[in-house]
């Protein structure tokens, strides 16, 4: 591939961070050997950055239970073993399973072995890359697209529950309060999608069903398959699918975004600031699970709301800076910043990186590695007071 040699760097860290916004034009004219690896890249990247980083950041002085703090964010995150190291094997356990069954059940609708264990690494790690040139749309199998849906969904579960789900212990789910706002968002994005799309852009509902629903639990679980051209559905749809673009999966999950945890609790927060501006005596605090969610953990996800947004506005003017109108750059930076692969404009669905400036290219770089990090375990690394510990 000599003349990909320079797109290589932006395409490792896409696959990697789980990102899977592609800078390679022609993928199907690419031996298969690489579209494994870059597949598999996402497939290691997606839980696999916990195991690999456990004997290089203790070196550091960050230490493993940061990290996996990092990579499974908010005060839910599940325990399953006091050691860390059995916690990991217990998820890529899980993360196994699941991939031989998306497998499988993609070989049942005709996809080759090959393209299914492909497309499984993609899904299950939220990635996005394809063997395909137009992605999943390239198959237009209604059967195969609600498998990945299914699939998607599930990658953007907290991977405990499934845990706990295999061992028979399924009410879990349901048990779980950031679960039930995660399934309230895709159920109510995709019926808001549906209405607005029906007879606009699908006659059938079927079709409308379909379409929604795989766009939504793309998007909302960051992993960025496209099987329609959302920029050709009506504006309001648009702005509903950048909203899911800040989102994310479920904390514990392999989906970046700001995590669903983080938004209800900061949801949960503002109405309990609303409510002392009426009762201004009353005691009120932010719950989750029933449990008091600490003061210094809510400092903690403002702190990072607060730094999310900074970089991402920051970041945009910095695509703008390097040429790209504003809708596109500021589009590419959600799009990275969250994992997710495909934004708006020039970086569309049906679009790619490839025409994106040096300069951009390395500003977008830096924000996959952030969104997949969750900032903090980054930019500690610049405290002068940390090297001084």
């Amino acid at each position: 591939m000599p003349r990909h040699r320079h797109r290589l760097p932006q395409e490792t860290m896409s696959g990697f961070t789980t990102t899977g916004s592609t800078i390679l034009t022609e993928i199907e004219s690419l031996p298969h050997s690489i579209l494994f690896w870059r597949s598999l890249t996402h497939w290691l990247g997606g839980m696999g950055i916990i195991v690999l980083s456990l004997a290089i950041l203790p070196m550091l002085g960050v230490g493993g239970m940061q990290l996996f703090q990092a990579e499974v964010p908010g005060p839910t995150a599940d325990r399953l073993k006091p050691r860390i190291q059995d916690t990991a094997k217990l998820l890529w356990g899980v993360y196994v399973i699941l991939t031989a069954i998306e497998t499988i059940l993609l070989m049942a609708g005709d996809m080759s072995f090959y393209d299914a264990i492909c497309h499984s690494f993609a899904t299950l790690a939220t990635g996005g890359f394809s063997t395909r040139n137009a992605s999943v749309a390239a198959y237009d199998s209604a059967y195969i697209d609600w498998v990945i849906t299914v699939f998607m969904f599930l990658a953007g579960v907290n991977f405990s529950l499934h845990y706990y789900a295999l061992k028979g212990r399924i009410g879990e789910y349901f048990r779980n309060e950031e679960f039930r706002f995660y399934l309230y968002i895709t159920c109510a994005a995709i019926a808001v999608l549906m209405f607005m799309n029906q007879g606009t852009v699908y006659d059938s509902i079927i079709d409308n069903l379909r379409y929604s629903a795989f766009q939504t639990t793309a998007i909302l679980t960051t992993t960025g398959f496209a099987t329609a051209d959302f920029e050709l559905w009506p504006v309001l749809t648009q702005y509903l699918l950048v909203f899911l673009m800040f989102i994310g999966g479920c904390a514990g999950s392999t989906g970046g975004g700001m995590k669903v945890a983080r938004i209800m609790l900061l949801l949960k927060h503002g109405t309990v600031q609303l409510y002392h501006l009426i009762h201004p005596r009353a005691v009120r605090l932010v719950k989750l699970g029933g449990t008091p969610v600490p003061a210094e953990v809510m400092q903690s996800i403002l702190g990072f709301f607060a730094l999310f947004m900074g970089i991402f506005i920051a970041a945009s003017f910095l695509m703008a800076a390097s040429g790209m109108d504003l809708v596109s750059g500021a589009a590419a930076v959600i799009a990275t910043l969250s994992n997710i692969g495909p934004g708006l404009g020039s970086v569309g669905p049906v679009d790619n990186f490839a025409h994106v400036p040096a300069f951009g290219k390395g500003v977008l770089i830096i924000c996959m590695l952030l969104g997949r990090l969750e900032l903090f375990t980054v930019l500690v690394l610049f405290l002068p007071s940390f090297w001084r510990k």
